[in-house]
């Protein structure tokens, strides 16, 4: 696996000591830190994704209702 160099910023710094608290290492910190934050992201984009169907579906029902008003 690739090695990387990064600098961190205060906030990033403090979030790193605080997995190392926990017992993890450096490297295990990082890592678990990087696969937690690209899994919410998916989560977030399937969540997005679900929410623009159940609307559009939504509005699918919407104009069925309209059109049985008629």
């Amino acid at each position: 696996a690739p090695a990387i160099s990064v600098r961190l910023d205060d906030e990033a710094d403090r979030a790193l000591r605080a997995l190392e608290a926990t017992g993890l290492s450096r490297s295990e910190a990082i890592r678990s830190a990087l696969i937690a934050s690209a899994q919410r992201l998916r989560r977030s984009s399937e969540l997005a994704a679900e929410v623009a169907a159940l609307e559009a579906d939504e509005q699918g029902d919407q104009g069925l209702r309209d059109g049985e008003r008629r």
